[in-house]
């Protein structure tokens, strides 16, 4: 309209940051540095993650330079107690790591028998609690190697720049996991399960070696025994419907293992069975839901695969198992050397014997 005043118009002035934004830096850079010297005392010592984008990468090596070498696989047993290094010293070519925590190796298994880049050998930890239960707390790793986008490849190259300098990028270490470790009151009705807390350190390639920490804190040491022992009842006293579905999967993974070995063996590729050491719990809990004749001895039976049970093999006798389940870095060490020894000579007479277990 003719004559009107136009609306003034508000301007906020922005204010200019100066030193503020260098005292923010360095009010950040300080809290890092407190945070991670705190970690540091409490015995960590920065390694890589254990994360699915690092097994993925080790995965896809069966397709270049991996295809006909050895391949590990099982659960943690086999991934802390198998030692690279060693292997590769005597046999001059360094094993693919495959082992995956709380998990079956079955699925690993078929994925290799699926992959006509395999053709070497491959030892599989049977840890009967696993295997025949069917259980993968880590099944997001075979996934991400199947579905990997090109932004989560690329997030596994940064991680993986920083993880060999920052001990508190340890996933025991992150906040919202220590938050939960938080001795809060608990609600009635509701159980509490506590978490497996840090039990290793991993190299680049996944070689993986039991955290000191469990030798030397008695503490720690029986916190790792309580986690293992919890909640645990004989498969008789379970409710029938829980007993009905362990069978189940019982029944399937024997299924799944044996036509993937067969798989495998068709294709010239070799497999051994290891039954790794345990002792105390895990020797009730372990044959309590998958019983050697009903398990074990099915799967060797139906694929004519070398099996090596600790019990049978003096070279598998004798170690420390400060937790029960896993070696020391030193037992580890010694007994990858025995390990491979014992594996050279059953493997030969298997074979000499016409592949009967």
């Amino acid at each position: 309209m003719s004559g009107s005043k136009a609306e003034p118009v508000f301007e906020r002035p922005v204010p200019v940051l100066g030193h503020s934004a260098w005292l923010a830096v360095l009010i950040f850079i300080v809290l890092i540095a407190a945070w991670e010297a705190w970690v540091r005392s409490e015995g960590v010592s920065p390694s890589y993650r254990n994360s699915d984008g690092l097994w993925a990468e080790q995965r896809r090596r069966i397709g270049t330079d991996a295809g006909d070498g050895w391949v590990f696989t099982g659960s943690s047993r086999v991934l802390f107690n198998t030692q690279l290094p060693v292997w590769e010293r005597l046999d001059g070519r360094r094993p693919l790591q495959l082992a995956l925590e709380g998990t079956s190796p079955v699925a690993v298994l078929e994925g290799l028998a699926e992959d006509d880049n395999f053709t070497g050998k491959v030892i599989v930890g049977v840890a009967p609690g696993l295997f025949f239960s069917g259980y993968e707390y880590r099944r997001g790793a075979i996934d991400r190697f199947q579905d990997e986008t090109p932004t989560q490849w690329f997030g596994q190259r940064v991680s993986m720049l920083v993880e060999p300098w920052l001990a508190f990028y340890a996933y025991d270490f992150a906040f919202p996991t220590m938050l939960r470790r938080q001795p809060l009151p608990i609600r009635d009705g509701v159980e509490f399960e506590l978490d497996v807390r840090k039990l290793a350190d991993m190299e680049r390639d996944r070689n993986t070696r039991l955290w000191d920490k469990l030798v030397y804190d008695e503490d720690y040491r029986e916190l790792a025994k309580t986690i293992w022992a919890q909640n645990w009842m004989p498969l008789a006293e379970l409710p029938e419907p829980v007993q009905e579905k362990l069978l189940e999967s019982r029944s399937k993974q024997l299924e799944r293992a044996i036509k993937a070995t067969k798989t495998l063996q068709a294709r010239g590729a070799e497999v051994i069975f290891v039954h790794m050491p345990y002792e105390r719990h895990s020797s009730t809990a372990e044959i309590d839901i998958a019983p050697w004749k009903l398990t074990w001895d099915i799967v060797l039976g139906d694929t004519g695969a070398l099996g090596l049970h600790f019990q049978d093999h003096a070279e598998m006798q004798g170690y420390y198992l400060p937790e029960w389940s896993h070696m020391t870095a030193e037992e580890a060490d010694r007994f990858s050397e025995a390990f491979y020894g014992l594996v050279q000579r059953e493997l030969a007479a298997h074979v000499a014997n016409g592949g009967k277990p």
